[in-house]
């Protein structure tokens, strides 16, 4: 360790480190615009110039590496007269219109220059100016003289999003920043940028000029799209959220979220919502109250299990929903005797799990991977945070392989990429498993196994580093042998030393399968129940047209059931629903997700329930109790998830037990059952789920015209 002296107080810091570390260390701010802690270092700004003992002049707090005993003095006459120099340079050819800009009250050039700018300015001349650019349908860069060129942007594409698509060009007082890659920003963690600018440069063009930031009253959340978790800060404004944005969790997402994240809380406020109950009657919909919805859907199911029985009736959830939704919808299911309850609407293998399958270590440590295996899966599209986790990793050396059916562009060195129709997945890792076998002088798992070249080269990958992992991703979680594939996963993780696991879809995937809500003895499983072998079925949040590996043949299939109960923020299912139900959104209600690593997090409403819409948890309650199903007499969702996870009372779990996790597989190494000839049927970035599907802002990126059309980059 090496120790100076900053501002009188001695610091123990690494060598190398910089004096900026330092001072972060020692709890002393520093101004600055170019320093990020997640961006190499720029010193472009020079906002951050200090007093260094011995040092002829001024020096930058970034770029400086600490050395043993140097002296720093960050508050010196020597050091502020330099950092208000720097400041009058920036406000020369600022256009100083902070009353119009949309950056007002969070700019950190405003704030600095309260205390180190001037009064007047010695500059006369004309000031720059920078036309604006359009570049897509998120980042607004209408005002682009504002620009400091502190190159946030610029880094945060080549180094966390891993595409350049911003770049400076020019010199001088001529010099700006723009598109270098294409005429548009379509990284989908673009909105970053965003979050990085320190002046109005670039704002987000859905939420410019709808709100000042003092305005806005800041609420914790947690995303319920991908299995990241992403923690969240929703900003609301007279009952309405206005704006997302990160909510730092190093463990987690660190500071970043994925525009989806970001951006779908647009899908809130529109007019596709829900807001009272509904029930068809002569073909039409009709809005009624609780009481009477409630009152038809519990006679409807008690008349169905008289008639049919109990078998007849059935649930199909989203694992986009909460913990307690997906726990009270199984108790009421079991309640009335039935074990029809899935929430693998787009899985193909419906073989029953030894435990929970999870992400099979931390999601921080794929940070520090030194290689990786990513069996189907579009990692850029399907998993931005963990793709951004692994591109951290590939650029310590991680060696980054693959088996796809295409080869994907993750803005990532991959070394290699086993491209093979998903039919042949088997065959695929069967002959990585046969070079594993064959550098370590074993037999192979079975006899089908051949060690081609790109098998040998992902195999010797796999075989080298301390710190390895096998990811199965949604199309191999979806496919017709993903037992099969799992179960010789995990074979070549035992004889590599690496761990196996799965980057799971969604918010709440990892939750739902603790809470099993998978069909019990002689239950139907989603692809039975959407083929229509129901009386009632209830859609807790779902949308099998989009939902669905069936997609559009459901409508036709549960045309035909006698009762369709939907329960879901949006008027979805309207075409074969009987009975529409508004629950709540992640945002009007309180509830708990579990993440791919099955950490769980609960969270609280931040707006209240939109018209008459009702959070889903106490819906379910009251039906239930309408049933006379005991035990479900629950007064908050607390109540809930301590029942549902066995928590001790007035405790929560953090994570899923260790115990309950298990990524295990029984099927047969040797022998595979017959595949459908179906492709794996994967959700596209932006059609996730039925709050990214309504965001209009999402629905006009380069991603989403690219899945309209079919294609997925």
């Amino acid at each position: 360790m090496v120790e100076i002296e900053l501002d009188g107080q001695k610091v123990e810091i690494a060598p190398g480190c910089m004096v900026m570390h330092a001072a972060d260390k020692a709890g002393v701010y520093i101004p600055h615009f170019c320093y990020h802690k997640k961006l190499s270092i720029a010193a472009n700004c020079r906002m951050c110039l200090v007093e260094v003992e011995k040092a002829p002049k001024p020096m930058p707090a970034c770029a400086t590496p600490v050395t043993q005993g140097m002296v720093v003095r960050t508050n010196s006459a020597k050091a502020i007269q330099a950092q208000k120099s720097v400041m009058e340079f920036l406000l020369i050819n600022h256009p100083l219109d902070c009353p119009i800009c949309d950056q007002g009250g969070e700019c950190q050039l405003q704030d600095l220059a309260v205390g180190y700018g001037g009064t007047s300015s010695r500059y006369e001349e004309e000031k720059r100016v920078v036309f604006h650019k359009d570049v897509g349908p998120l980042i607004s860069m209408e005002e682009m003289s504002r620009c400091i060129h502190c190159t946030r942007c610029v880094r945060f594409g080549q180094e966390v999003a891993g595409v350049m698509e911003l770049g400076m060009i020019h010199r001088g007082e001529h010099s700006e920043i723009t598109t270098v890659t294409g005429e548009t920003v379509d990284s989908e963690l673009s909105g970053n940028m965003i979050d990085l600018c320190p002046v109005g440069a670039l704002t987000s063009k859905p939420f410019r000029y709808s709100a000042r930031t003092w305005e806005l009253s800041r609420r914790k959340s947690v995303s319920p799209h991908d299995s990241t978790g992403a923690n969240l800060v929703v900003q609301v404004k007279n009952h309405k959220v206005m704006r997302v944005l990160p909510l730092e969790n190093e463990d987690v997402n660190e500071c970043w979220i994925a525009d989806r994240d970001r951006f779908s809380y647009e899908s809130l406020n529109t007019d596709q919502r829900l807001t009272a109950p509904m029930i068809k009657q002569g073909g039409a919909w009709k809005e009624v109250d609780w009481q009477t919805a409630l009152e038809y859907v519990a006679n409807g199911l008690k008349n169905i299990k008289t008639e049919h029985g109990a078998k007849a009736i059935g649930a199909l959830v989203s694992p986009h929903s909460t913990l307690e939704e997906i726990y009270l919808t199984k108790e009421l299911l079991r309640g009335l005797g039935s074990q029809n309850i899935d929430y693998r609407l787009r899985h193909a293998d419906f073989s029953a799990p030894e435990g929970v399958r999870w992400l099979g270590r931390s999601i921080a440590s794929l940070s520090s991977l030194q290689s990786v295996l990513v069996l189907g899966s579009n990692l850029r599209k399907d998993h931005p945070l963990f793709a951004q986790r692994i591109r951290q990793a590939a650029r310590k050396g991680c060696t980054v392989t693959a088996i796809n059916a295409v080869v994907h562009d993750w803005a990532l060195p991959v070394a290699q990429t086993l491209v093979a129709n998903p039919q042949q997945w088997f065959q695929a890792l069967s002959d990585v498993a046969a070079a594993v076998a064959q550098q370590k002088g074993i037999d192979a798992p079975n006899a089908q196994g051949q060690a081609g070249t790109v098998a040998k080269a992902i195999a010797n990958a796999l075989l080298i580093g301390d710190h390895k992992a096998i990811l199965l991703g949604n199309a191999a979680a979806h496919h017709a042998q993903a037992a099969s594939l799992l179960a010789l996963a995990g074979w070549i993780a035992e004889q590599t030393g690496a761990t196996v696991g799965y980057l799971t879809e969604a918010a709440n995937t990892v939750g739902a399968q603790w809470m099993k809500a998978v069909p019990g003895q002689e239950g139907l499983n989603a692809a039975q129940m959407l083929e229509g072998r129901l009386k009632a079925a209830l859609l807790l949040n779902t949308e099998p047209v989009f939902d669905s590996a069936a997609a559009a043949k459901t409508a036709t299939a549960l045309a035909g059931v006698d009762m369709v109960v939907t329960l879901s923020p949006f008027k979805a299912n309207m075409e074969f629903s009987d009975v529409l139900l508004p629950i709540a959104p992640f945002s009007e209600t309180s509830g708990t997700f579990v993440n791919a690593e099955g950490r769980a997090q609960s969270f609280h409403a931040v707006v209240r329930p939109l018209g008459d819409t009702r959070p889903g948890w106490k819906v379910l309650r009251v039906l239930a109790n309408l049933l006379d199903i005991p035990g479900i007499d629950f007064q908050t969702s607390q109540e809930v998830l301590e029942k549902a996870t066995h928590a001790p009372q007035g405790d929560r779990m953090e994570f899923v037990p260790a115990a309950e996790l298990n990524n295990r597989s029984k099927a047969s190494l040797t022998t595979v059952a017959a595949t459908s000839a179906a492709e794996p049927v994967v959700a596209a970035i932006y059609q996730l789920d039925g709050l990214v599907r309504r965001s209009s802002s999402l629905q006009l990126t380069a991603d989403a015209r690219l899945a309209s059309t079919g294609v997925q980059a």
